[in-house]
């Protein structure tokens, strides 16, 4: 329903078509849809915080193997149908869960990459062969990612206040009435919310002027299948654009229909999924640069090799 009114709001009552309605329309669309997102998962995730101690959670991750956590996380992302920027509420109410840094970003790499619609619409298009595949190298990118950047020890580079350890109760569940655990989640989401929506606006905005100003032609053009730095252009042209795998899975189609190899095409698409600038522009309230960066370097040099080794497979 909303997209039917976004769709009536810019070329019914504007007149707006071309270029500038999806630039428009895509900026309305998921302006709005990841502020609600935004409120609502963090809403969620802390009111139930104010039900159970997180340090079980924790520390029944921490008593498990380290590929464990990475695991599940990686395969929790399977089932949330989130874009890059969509799925960071949930990787923020997992900070603030104090889940291990390696492990929230599994599931950062996971979500919008391996969600169950890129599943589907990868079997739909191109069968069961080619889907089961992607999903295992997905979920060995968001894994190995995962675990390497839990390696580096970076948790000081989290920008965000995470509450103190001593702070929590050590019961398994918290005593408050409901009306005191809504304020207490209430306030929290008003406060996460002021200090990064104005980074969703901007994220989306960059996101918007690319997938309606930058054409398809341009893309094959430069990552066709005689170029032997093929998928690392085509990952390095995925990473500022923005888009989710129901969005990017069309354009897939027709870049291998215009000859770019399968491998290249996937790549390409895993890149614009699981990394994007108006990403890095929203992380940036959450994270620093250097986390950032050191996030986009791993998981773009694991999405590169894959994608060499799709095209060698197929």
């Amino acid at each position: 329903m909303w997209k039917e009114f976004v769709d009536y709001l810019t070329v019914d009552l504007f007149g707006m078509s071309g270029q500038i309605n999806d630039a428009v329309n895509f900026f309305i669309y998921d302006t709005v849809k990841i502020w609600f997102l935004l409120i609502t998962i963090i809403f969620a995730v802390s009111f139930l915080r104010t039900w159970f101690n997180t340090e079980y959670v924790r520390a029944h991750l921490q008593g498990k193997p380290a590929l464990y956590g990475h695991g599940a996380a990686a395969l929790f992302g399977i089932i949330t149908p989130f874009c890059s920027c969509s799925a960071i509420p949930l990787f923020l109410g997992f900070i603030q869960a104090r889940i291990p840094l390696g492990v929230t970003f599994s599931y950062l790499i996971s979500a919008p990459m391996n969600n169950e619609i890129a599943i589907a619409m990868l079997f739909s298009l191109f069968g069961w062969k080619v889907t089961a595949i992607y999903i295992g190298f997905g979920l060995m990118v968001a894994i190995v990612g995962g675990w390497v950047i839990g390696k580096l020890k970076m948790e000081d580079q989290i920008l965000m206040d995470v509450q103190p350890i001593d702070a929590e109760l050590h019961a398994d569940v918290v005593k408050m009435t409901f009306k005191a655990r809504a304020k207490e989640a209430w306030d929290y989401t008003y406060d996460i919310f002021k200090k990064i929506y104005l980074y969703v606006m901007i994220g989306v905005g960059v996101g918007a002027w690319i997938h309606g100003y930058i054409p398809t032609d341009f893309i094959a053009t430069y990552t066709g299948e005689g170029n032997p730095f093929a998928v690392i252009i085509a990952v390095l042209m995925g990473i500022p654009m923005y888009s989710n795998a129901a969005g990017v899975m069309p354009l897939v189609e027709v870049l291998t229909s215009k000859g770019m190899l399968l491998g290249t095409a996937l790549s390409f698409m895993m890149a614009v999924t699981a990394l994007s600038l108006p990403e890095a522009l929203i992380l940036k309230k959450i994270i620093s640069m250097k986390l950032i960066g050191m996030f986009f370097g791993i998981v773009g040099l694991g999405i590169i090799c894959i994608g060499y080794l799709f095209n060698f497979i197929l």
